[in-house]
């Protein structure tokens, strides 16, 4: 009697590039319930003291970047797994950097949460067959107001657009003028509430918006408030509709597959 190996798992590490040890578990506590694979093992990791506790700007960016670079070299950490996902909704630069080390067959799979939130905006958003109907769009609600212009020349970057053209299906960047560590224990939960509202209802007045998308790994959890205001805003039926995307859960669904397609279509 003979047996045939048919399977194997694929192995993710969901990387939080800030050190604060409570976004990572706000990240671990939205993931708990996502729909994967039998396969999929979801692992996470959390950036050694000397990265900043918030990434609110470039500069916070650049030194998470070296410095989990550095970290996870060292360690030889990712050679255990198949895929890596950036849990920073930015376009962080260990997205690129990382994509060369080698995991655990081969090169690694890597994208960010920001990259698979566009490409999975855009491939639930329904394109109108008729001329002369507007598009429906998509947004990001997001933290301060460095990342208003940031994620906006990086959705542009990303899809090959220049900063002149206008993107009919993108309903741009609002900010709460909060940052990520805001929302774990950093301010008011009222407070919370109200400014990613009115962050929301800025977005939503572009029109067309059925989809807002969380900018930033710490927002995980938070999906009821932007719900209210879109059913405040659209009614119950249409607002109940809304797609509210976190990014880590996208990128999730996005890498799953890619490391089926890698295995698929490479040598």
């Amino acid at each position: 009697m003979t047996t045939n190996f048919l399977r194997r798992s694929t192995r993710i590490l969901v990387l939080n590039p800030n050190s604060s040890a409570s976004m990572t578990h706000g990240v671990e506590e939205a993931l708990h319930g996502i729909d994967i694979s039998e396969g999929v093992e979801i692992y996470t990791y959390t950036a050694p003291s000397e990265s900043p506790a918030s990434i609110n700007d470039g500069d916070d960016v650049i030194n998470s970047c070296n410095v989990v670079y550095q970290n996870v070299t060292d360690s030889g950490v990712l050679k255990q797994y198949d895929a890596v996902l950036v849990a920073c909704y930015s376009v962080h630069p260990l997205v690129e950097a990382l994509a060369g080390l080698q995991g655990s067959r081969g090169k690694l799979v890597v994208t960010g949460i920001f990259e698979a939130s566009v490409l999975a905006s855009l491939s639930l958003l329904v394109t109108p067959s008729m001329g002369g109907v507007s598009p429906r769009k998509w947004g990001i609600v997001t933290t301060g107001k460095f990342w208003e212009a940031h994620l906006t020349e990086g959705v542009n970057k990303f899809l090959g657009t220049s900063s002149q053209s206008v993107n009919a299906k993108f309903a741009g960047v609002q900010s709460t003028g909060m940052t990520a560590g805001d929302f774990h224990g950093g301010i008011d939960p009222a407070v919370i509430r109200q400014k990613l509202a009115d962050a929301t209802n800025r977005l939503l007045d572009q029109g067309n918006v059925d989809c807002v998308v969380m900018g930033c790994a710490g927002m995980a959890g938070l999906e009821e408030i932007i719900r209210a205001a879109a059913i405040e805003r659209y009614g119950s039926e249409q607002g109940a509709q809304v797609l509210i995307m976190d990014g880590v859960k996208a990128g999730i669904g996005l890498l799953e597959q890619m490391v089926r397609n890698k295995r698929m279509f490479q040598a």
